[in-house]
C-alpha cells in the first residue's frame, strides 16, 4: 500500500469525521445554554408590561417603575449584568420568549397548566387576585350579575381567561390588547365593569375619582412567576435560587409592600429558601 494512498485514506477519515461533527456542532449552537448566552451577554432582556401599574408603569420622567420593574433590577443585579427592559403587552409576553425577542419575563405572569404547556415557570414571587370590578353603587356579588352587562378585560391575560370561565350567557365580553387601553376604556364609560387586578381599579379611582370602582368578586388567586423558555435547567434553577433568596431575606417583600401597600401573600413567602 502506498504513501499516497494512506494520506487520501487519513483525509478521507478526517472528512468523514468532520461531516459527523459539524452537524452536532451545529445543533450544539442551535440549543446553546441561556444562562451562558445571558452571562456572556452581560445583560439580561426582560419583557416586562410598562402599562400595568403598579407591576410595570412610567414615572413623570417617564421612567421604568414598578414592582416588576423593581424585581427585574434587583435579579439583574444579582446575577451581576446589565438589564434591558424589553417593553410588552400581556398578549406578547410567551411569543416574545420563543422569538428570542426577551430572555426572560417578568410581567405579572400568572402560574397556569395552558402556559405550563409551553413555557416553564420559576417559583412564584408575588400573587395577584383576578377580581370583577365595578362601580361602588353597582350591584355586583358573583357571575350571574353579569348578564346583560358589558364587561371589559385585558386579551391574553388570566383575568380575561378566568372572566370567560365564569361569564354567564348573555355576558357581552369586550377585550382590549393592553391594559392601559382598558383602563381608558372604563374611564371613559365605554363599560363600568372590568375584570382585572385589584391595583389597576385602583388607578381607575386615581385618574377619575367619580368612578369609586371596587372589587365586587374573586375569581381566583394566581401565583406570579419569572417565565422562561422550556429546557434551560441552568437558567430555571438560578431563577429559583434567587427568588427563594430574595423571598428570605425580605427583599422581595418590600419591594412587594412599596408599590401594593402589603406584604406579600403567606402562600408567596412559604417559598423562602
Amino acid at each position: 500500500m502506498t504513501s499516497s494512498f494512506l494520506s487520501l485514506k487519513r483525509r478521507g477519515a478526517l472528512i468523514s469525521a468532520l461531516a459527523l461533527a459539524l452537524p452536532l456542532a451545529f445543533a450544539g449552537a442551535a440549543h446553546a445554554d441561556q444562562l451562558d448566552t445571558i452571562t456572556a451577554a452581560k445583560k439580561i432582556r426582560v419583557a416586562i408590561d410598562l402599562a400595568v401599574p403598579p407591576y410595570g408603569l412610567k414615572d413623570e420622567k417617564l421612567n421604568a417603575t414598578g414592582s416588576d420593574v423593581e424585581t427585574a433590577r434587583l435579579l439583574a443585579k444579582s446575577l451581576g449584568v446589565d438589564l434591558e427592559i424589553v417593553q410588552t403587552t400581556g398578549a406578547n409576553r410567551i411569543p416574545f420568549l420563543q422569538t428570542d425577542k426577551a430572555d426572560i419575563v417578568i410581567s405579572s405572569m400568572s402560574v397556569t397548566p395552558e402556559r405550563e404547556k409551553v413555557v416553564d415557570f420559576s417559583v412564584p414571587y408575588a400573587a395577584i387576585l383576578a377580581v370583577v370590578g365595578a362601580p361602588k353603587g353597582m350591584a355586583i356579588t358573583g357571575p350571574a350579575d353579569l348578564v346583560g352587562k358589558k364587561v371589559i378585560a385585558t386579551r391574553g391575560t388570566t383575568n380575561d381567561q378566568e372572566l370567560t370561565k365564569v361569564a354567564p350567557a348573555g355576558t357581552q365580553l369586550i377585550r382590549f390588547d393592553d391594559d392601559a387601553t382598558s383602563i381608558t376604556a372604563v374611564i371613559s364609560g365605554q363599560a363600568d365593569i372590568f375584570a382585572t387586578a385589584p391595583p389597576l381599579l385602583k388607578t381607575i379611582n386615581e385618574k377619575n375619582p367619580a368612578k369609586q370602582m371596587e372589587p365586587k368578586f374573586t375569581m381566583k388567586v394566581n401565583m406570579l412567576a419569572i417565565g422562561l423558555r422550556k429546557n434551560e435547567p441552568r437558567l430555571k434553577a438560578k431563577l429559583d435560587d434567587f427568588v427563594k433568596a430574595q423571598l428570605k431575606s425580605g427583599e422581595l417583600n418590600t419591594i412587594y409592600k412599596k408599590f401594593h401597600g402589603a406584604d406579600l401573600p403567606v402562600e408567596v413567602t412559604r417559598n423562602a429558601g
